[in-house]
């Protein structure tokens, strides 16, 4: 490769990166406290470094120089000088190479060494000493990338917020055993774009898949220690490329293709996105980016003792994203995800840091208004984890409009209500109608409710039904992590079973919470599998587990998995058929004088509108939920002209007659689901 050191030029301070302008390729850092930065080139596969050439200009706060002779496919990093000062938040080190946390692309894998860290492992003074061996032959490298790419005449869905229904799923566990999608291809983009994959997605009629993290990550060395991987994703380092992991081409334009063809199907892809911290970890952690760049700017210091990170994810630091410039890196993340790779929304891990000021959480904090007003993020899909580990941290309910929020509240209260809980119908009522309780306010829709009872993280659906405790032996950890409050119930034996009583007990659970699921008001998702009756084994911590515990096992699927999948596919088709049960308008109970109608109504098992002592005994269990197609369905006042549907939901262990109220607008009502007959279901 060329050497560049005489062909320097000052460049510019925007866009930050590196980025291909058709001649040569502009370099620019943010760093408040540098002193002096280095750009290291290396070759095609990062093995060697052949230059180092100064950035020669400082504007703004950001390093910059251009490289006229630079084209896309240069391998490089970054050494960053400047105070090596723990105890006052400095962490520079030029020894150790660091990523662009504006990089497109990298090249090779993270090697875990003693080498990786800014101090010396073992000496007295712990991460107070100095490390002067250089990390670069341990590091991954960054790769200049040419945006360009032809998408034709793709559009994207942009389905409305009350047609949406996720999808959540994992590149590789997703296609990894599927019998249609060719070897070369498993586990990867391309795999997921198949057209078996794809069609079978569209057949279900799911709206949008919601991917776990594809943004580049590392594996944590404890971990791969012992023979485990962090398999979810959910500790990125680079916020702008597409994991190479899942690629089996090596190029970005893999991942578009992939969105490409999702759209086509018409179905939105929303990326699962991790910006509350890093793997750099604490004190004690590596130095591979941004705590070499910046430490002090990047991560929520202690105050008044700034050696130690603020640590409110429970993996060792803190972005801050009370900083302009980290709430630019973060905002700019996103637009290019939408601008350049086309997805369509985002879910947000521990979303409350995203909104974690000095005083605590803030829904009109600088990146939540930074993103309510931004002309492009404003148009996509945004979804909160709306908690944290931290102080104030459980923020469900309280984030701006215009975002939707995963509502654990409606998963533990479905889960404990058909697991026979007693005292949950209440809440239930609640939960069913779009947790009011939680989001009508400031003009909030009821789809600002992410519903679901099951998750990446946690039981699956059918070892809900089937495991009263955890699994999670081959974690390494003793079975002592993941959570122990489950709300699962075996109906009878723990883990598999031959007893068809128990397994038809909890095939009709699983129906059971399906139908609540899709015939609740709000946005439904569902955790790819769930409808076939995958299992984990009862592991319901599986985010190191890169094998058969979370590769979907397409040609095992059970009859009652293939029953399952076909009564889930014509829930969606009822929620699709009847918008009565996805309004856009809250259900208030209340009679409208002037269309002469309650746009919902609660039944006892008796017909009658269900009095304040069956709300208050402990021992209800059974409930008619009534929703008045007539009633009024926007702000204008006028009748609605949908059907009116009634919903008769019983977590009694027996048999609870129920007497039907007088239709309707019609001489009789006309069944459609009934979870003890799955064949009877008519779309």
């Amino acid at each position: 490769m060329a050497c560049f050191t005489h062909r320097v030029e000052e460049g510019h301070p925007f866009p930050l990166g590196a980025t291909w302008d058709g001649l040569g390729v502009n370099f620019a850092l943010f760093s408040v406290h540098a002193t002096k930065v280095e750009l290291c080139i290396f070759s095609d596969d990062g093995s060697e470094e052949l230059d180092r050439i100064e950035l020669p200009e400082y504007t703004d706060e950001v390093w910059h120089g251009y490289l006229p002779d630079a084209r896309p496919g240069i391998v490089y990093g970054y050494r960053v000088h400047g105070p090596y000062d723990p105890l006052n938040g400095h962490r520079f080190n030029p020894n150790k190479m660091v990523l662009d946390p504006y990089a497109k692309a990298f090249v090779g894998e993270l090697k875990w060494d003693n080498i990786l860290f800014g101090y010396q492992i073992g000496h007295p003074d712990g991460d107070l000493s100095y490390d002067d061996r250089d990390s670069a032959p341990y590091m991954p490298k960054c790769k200049v990338v040419d945006t360009a790419y032809t998408w034709g005449r793709e559009r994207k869905p942009e389905v409305p917020w009350d047609q949406t229904i996720f999808y959540e799923t994992h590149v590789k566990g997703f296609t990894q055993r599927h019998p249609l999608v060719p070897d070369s291809v498993r586990g990867t983009y391309a795999g997921l774009a198949t057209p078996a994959i794809i069609d079978y997605i569209k057949s279900l009629g799911v709206t949008s898949v919601e991917l776990l993290p594809v943004h580049f990550f590392v594996d944590d060395k404890y971990l791969l220690d012992k023979n485990l991987v962090n398999y979810w994703g959910y500790n990125s380092i680079g916020f702008f490329a597409p994991d190479p992991r899942y690629s089996s081409s090596g190029k970005i334009d893999e991942f578009k293709d992939m969105v490409a063809r999702f759209h086509a199907a018409g179905i939105e892809v929303i990326l699962d996105v991790v910006y509350n911290h890093t793997p750099e970890g604490n004190e004690k952690g590596p130095t591979l980016c941004f705590k070499g760049i910046d430490n002090k700017t990047y991560y929520k210091m202690i105050p008044g003792n700034e050696r130690y990170y603020v640590n409110d994810t429970g993996c060792g630091n803190t972005f801050d994203l009370t900083h302009a410039r980290v709430i630019q890196l973060v905002t700019d993340s996103l637009r290019y995800w939408v601008e350049e790779m086309h997805v369509d929304g985002f879910r947000f891990d521990l979303a409350t840091i995203l909104g974690r000021e000095g005083w605590g959480f803030n829904e009109n904090g600088g990146f939540l208004n930074s993103v309510r007003q931004d002309p492009v993020l404003a148009r996509t899909k945004l979804i909160a984890e709306p908690w944290d580990i931290g102080l104030g941290g459980y923020q469900v309910g309280h984030f701006s409009p215009g975002w939707a929020e995963w509502n654990d509240r409606y998963r533990d209260t479905v889960r404990e209500y058909w697991k026979g809980d007693q005292g949950k119908l209440p809440e239930l009522a609640s939960r069913i109608t779009g947790s009011g309780d939680l989001f009508n306010k400031q003009g909030r829709r009821p789809w600002a409710s992410v519903n679901f009872i099951t998750a990446h993280d946690g039981f699956c659906l059918h070892d809900l039904v089937s495991y009263n405790g955890k699994n999670n032996w081959a974690n390494g950890e003793d079975n002592r992590d993941g959570t122990n409050d489950n709300a699962s119930w075996n109906h009878g034996a723990e883990g598999p079973t031959d007893d068809q009583g128990i397994i038809c007990l909890r095939e009709r659970t699983k129906r059971n919470m399906l139908a609540t699921l899709l015939f609740s008001q709000g946005t439904p998702m569902i955790l790819a599998g769930d409808e076939l009756g995958r299992t984990q084994r009862g592991n319901n911590n599986t985010y190191c587990q890169d094998n058969e515990l979370n590769w979907l096992d397409w040609e095992g699927v059970t009859d009652e998995g293939k029953q399952l999948v076909e009564f889930t596919r014509r829930l969606i088709v009822l929620r699709k058929h009847f918008p009565v049960l996805r309004r856009t308008r809250w259900f208030t109970g209340q009679w409208n004088p002037d269309l002469g109608v309650k746009d919902v109504t609660w039944l006892s098992p008796n017909g009658d509108e269900t009095p304040e002592s069956a709300w208050r005994d402990p021992n209800s269990r059974c409930l008619g939920i009534m929703y008045d197609g007539r009633a009024q369905a926007s702000g204008l006042k006028k009748a609605g002209t949908d059907v009116t549907l009634l919903l008769i939901i019983n977590s009694y262990h027996d048999v609870v007659p129920f007497r039907l109220p007088t239709p309707v607008g019609g001489a009789k009502w006309q069944l459609f689901v009934d979870t003890n007959q799955p064949g009877l279901i008519k779309p």
